[in-house]
Formats: C-alpha cells, sequence, structure tokens
C-alpha cells in the first residue's frame, strides 16, 4: 500500500485518543482519512487498517468521531470507558441532543451510561423503537436482552459492567456456527461399541488430568489426580460456576498448603526469574481488590450465557479465559480454567453422554498456539500496567487497571478454542479411540498365544509400543523371561499388525 502517511489524519478511536492523549489496548480496527485518492485496507496480525477518502471526514467534534467510531471501528468497550472518563460531559449532551433519536448518538448516550454509572442530564426518550447495543450480525449477542426505556436500547451485551466481553462474528466464527459438533461426535462413535467406548471415557478423564497438570510442568500425586479426575466426571452434572463451587474446585486440585477460603488477598503475576533480583513479567494479574467485582461480573455472564442461545465455544471461551485473565486465586487458575471449558460444554450439551474432549492434550501438543492465545490479551495489557518490584519479588500495581480486564475483546480466544476443539475432534478424539479399538483386539490376540495375566499383557503391549513393536533383550530378561522364542516372536507380530505406524 502506497499512501502518504504525511496526508492522512486518524479519524474515529484513533482521533479520540490522540486527541486526548489517551493510551488503550490495541483495536481490531483503526481508520484514517487521506486527502486524497480513495479507499484503502491494509490487514496485518488480524487487525485492520482502513484509509478513506476525504468525503468520510467526521469533522472536528467529539460525537462526530465517536459516531465514526462505532460505525467504521466498531464497538470497543475498553476505548469508549477510557474516553468517556476524558471526554466533558456537556460536549457529549449536546451531539446527543442534537441527534435526539439517531442510532448513533443512542448507542453513545447508552455506551456512557453502561460503562461509567453516571446518567447524563438527557430526559427519557418518550417513545420509538427499541435498537440493539450491538448489531446481532456483527456481535455474540443475546437474542433476549434487556430492554432499557431511558434510551429504547435493547442491551444485548453479554455481560454488565462488572464484566462485560466482546466477541465479533468473524469468518472463522461464522464458519464454526454452521458446524452441529455434537452431530460430528456422534458419528464418530458410533462405529464403536459401548464396552471400548465406556473404557475411553476413563482413559480421556486421565489424560485430561495428566494433560492439564503437565501444560504447568505439574507432576501431582495420586490423591490429587484422582480428585481432578473426579471433578471432571461431575462437570456433566454441576455448574461450577459460583463461588462457592470454584474455590471447593481449587481445594481439590491444589497442594494442601495452598488452598483458598476467598478470591485472593496479594497482588499476583505470571513470570519467571532469569537472574539474581530480576524477573521476567509475562503477565499482570488484577489488583486484588478488584477481584470481588470483577468475578462477579463473570459469573452474571456465564448465566447469562446459560440462558441466551449463545455458541457453547463461544460461552466456554468466554468464562475460561475471563477466569484466566482475572486470576482470583494464588495457585490452580491455570487448571480451573481448563477445567471450565468441559464444564460449559458439558452443561451446553456440546459433547454426547459419556464422552469427553481431551482438549488439554491438543493444547499441550499446541503450546505455540495456546500461548499465543493468552498473549492475544497479556501482550498489549503489559504496556499499559505499571508495577514495580520489590528485593522480595513482591509486586505493586500504581495505576487503575481494573477497566481492562472488564471489558475483553475475546475474539482472538473464542477462534483459539475452535481450532482446539477441531484438532480434538478430527485428530485427539480419533486417534485415542482407534488405538483403545486396537488394544482391545491385540489383548484378545496375545492371549490366544499365552493365557498370562491382564496386569503382563497391558505391560508387555505398553514396552512394546514405547519400543516400535519389539520387546527389548533387558525388559525381556526381568520381566518376560517365561516367553519362548516361538511366543515372543507371535506376540511382537500381533503388536505391529495391529499398530501399522510401527511398521
Amino acid at each position: 500500500m502506497k499512501t502518504n502517511v504525511s496526508k492522512t489524519r486518524p479519524a474515529g478511536y484513533a482521533w479520540l485518543l490522540s486527541r486526548f492523549g489517551l493510551t488503550v489496548m490495541s483495536n481490531p480496527h483503526s481508520s484514517f482519512v487521506a486527502a486524497t485518492g480513495g479507499r484503502q485496507q491494509k490487514v496485518q496480525g488480524g487487525r485492520v487498517e482502513d484509509i478513506y477518502s476525504l468525503q468520510y471526514w467526521p469533522g472536528e467534534k467529539i460525537g462526530d468521531h465517536l459516531e465514526f467510531a462505532l460505525k467504521y471501528d466498531g464497538v470497543s468497550l475498553s476505548s469508549l470507558k477510557v474516553i468517556f472518563d476524558a471526554v466533558a460531559e456537556d460536549e457529549l449532551v449536546d451531539y446527543i441532543k442534537s441527534k435526539p433519536t439517531g442510532k448513533y448518538a443512542r448507542r453513545i448516550w447508552f455506551f456512557y451510561e453502561f460503562l461509567t454509572g453516571r446518567s447524563l442530564p438527557i430526559e427519557d426518550l418518550p417513545k420509538g423503537n427499541y435498537l440493539e447495543a450491538l448489531e446481532p450480525d456483527i456481535y455474540y449477542t443475546l437474542p433476549r436482552g434487556e430492554k432499557s426505556q431511558r434510551h429504547r436500547i435493547l442491551n444485548n451485551l453479554l455481560g454488565t459492567r462488572e464484566f462485560c466481553p466482546i466477541v465479533r462474528k468473524t469468518e472463522k466464527l461464522r464458519e464454526m456456527d454452521q458446524t452441529d459438533f455434537r452431530e460430528r461426535c456422534e458419528k464418530i462413535v458410533e462405529s464403536y461399541p459401548p464396552q471400548p467406548l465406556r473404557r475411553a471415557l476413563s482413559y480421556l478423564y486421565s489424560k485430561e488430568t495428566k494433560s492439564s497438570f503437565e501444560i504447568e510442568n505439574i507432576k501431582p500425586d495420586a490423591s490429587r489426580t484422582e480428585k481432578f479426575i473426579a471433578s471432571l466426571e461431575m462437570a456433566r452434572r454441576q455448574d461450577f460456576c459460583d463461588k462457592e463451587s470454584l474455590i471447593d474446585l481449587q481445594n481439590r486440585i491444589v497442594d494442601p498448603r495452598f488452598m483458598n477460603e476467598d478470591y485472593r488477598t496479594v497482588q499476583n503475576y505470571v513470570g519467571q526469574t532469569i537472574s539474581y533480583q530480576k524477573e521476567l513479567i509475562h503477565y499482570v494479574c488484577p489488583k486484588p481488590e478488584d477481584l470481588p467485582d470483577l468475578m462477579r461480573g463473570l459469573l452474571t455472564s456465564h448465566r447469562f450465557m446459560m440462558t441466551g442461545g449463545v455458541s457453547a465455544i463461544v460461552h466456554a471461551a468466554v468464562v475460561a479465559y475471563g477466569f484466566v485473565f482475572i486470576h482470583p486465586f494464588e495457585d490452580g487458575n491455570g487448571r480451573i480454567h481448563r477445567f471450565l471449558i468441559h464444564n460449559v460444554f458439558s452443561l451446553q450439551g456440546m459433547v454426547p453422554e459419556g464422552l469427553m474432549f481431551p482438549v488439554s492434550a491438543v493444547m499441550l501438543n499446541n503450546p505455540e498456539g495456546y500461548n499465543d492465545s493468552l498473549e492475544a490479551f497479556s501482550l498489549p495489557l503489559n504496556r499499559l500496567v505499571e508495577y514495580s518490584l520489590d528485593e522480595l519479588a513482591r509486586m505493586t500495581v500504581h495505576n487503575d487497571t481494573a477497566y481492562w480486564y472488564r471489558y475483553i475483546d475475546m475474539t482472538a480466544q473464542a477462534e483459539a478454542l475452535y481450532d482446539f476443539v477441531i484438532q480434538t475432534i478430527e485428530s485427539e478424539l480419533v486417534e485415542e479411540l482407534s488405538f483403545l479399538a486396537n488394544y482391545d483386539s491385540t489383548k484378545k490376540a496375545i492371549q490366544d498365544v499365552i493365557d498370562m495375566p491382564d496386569r503382563l499383557i497391558d505391560l508387555f503391549i505398553r514396552i512394546c509400543l514405547e519400543n516400535n513393536g519389539r520387546l527389548s533383550a533387558n525388559k525381556r530378561k526381568s520381566h518376560f523371561d517365561f516367553l519362548s522364542d516361538d511366543e515372543l516372536f507371535s506376540m511382537e507380530n500381533v503388536i505391529r499388525e495391529n499398530y501399522e505406524q510401527l511398521s
């Protein structure tokens, strides 16, 4: 794109932020107006920059640039919050009164009072059709929102002032909406008899537990492992999205010395020590005093989506990633974050009875994609948080940060979770079910060679699978010295025939 930058001016959010010297999270869309030439567009890293011709220039008034922002840049609640806190009320009042029934003026009025909690000195609209706060063809919304009679606005937002995410309907997520995940799972499992499926479910619970801990490089003891598996089994029957249940879950899965009785009361962060008294900070968590409102808002948003007909993947992304970004506990946040994906999927009926998605296994095998989904929020956030560390690496956050966590654009996280689910269904789930089906036939064939205890058959299969289908001399001597050469040859052939990928 060959555009003379000196002849372009920012418009919409970009103009407003420049006008007031404000810094915000990166907006997915930025606008500029050129003195000459036609419209041009640049797309990079999921962000869009549009340059419009001169006829689009909105003028020099704040209200007109807010209207331009909503019309062309989209709704960014965090940017609007920062801008509204900087704008003089009378400028907004004059603009809204000049267009009392205009759809953008009414939305700006509504968003101002929704985000700030302050009422503008404007009389309620006495009549008129109701206008949706967010356009449903552009954003994920609640189809049965609450009516705001004052603004004649249908509040179809996914949350409240305490926590309200935005998820845009991108091309990828529109594709997701056309997919019946439950039906795809049912087609996969219908070719397997009930008994192997029951064993597969038990195995998948164990694998999901192991993967979720392994992502954090944690090796839990048997008790914590069993408690996590038991919680996963309860995820289909119990809604864990309330404060008491989350605290109980945290107590089940962490070391007993780090159990919380309430949300954390200390400032925490995610980082690593790179040298003496030198920390590399990956993520700064909300201040402890902001947690009650943030968590109450997150749990309210969950209740809205449970009855609002919102996509299960969008719902799970908002709840799970919202939880880990808020980081309400001192330990266990990542494991609970991944657990909540299963909880929402089960509550939404996305996964057939008797099956579960080993999503954590996919995340573990795709660390770059998983990290990207977290860093889509954490990296731009780190540029906005002002903090210091004392000699004991204890953090103090100096600026007001609550609204960055309240109003997150979670489109990137929803897209990432969609990718993980597709990989889970098309790869991980199919491979695990096929492996277990082969395991049954392998075990039966080995029993036809020699009738030995199940424990030894399982050990033989596992050792051979780890050694390209063969039993090493040392393993034979230590565990299977009773086998004849002919028996060993036949048993190894069984392994290789049933697991052709070893050949």
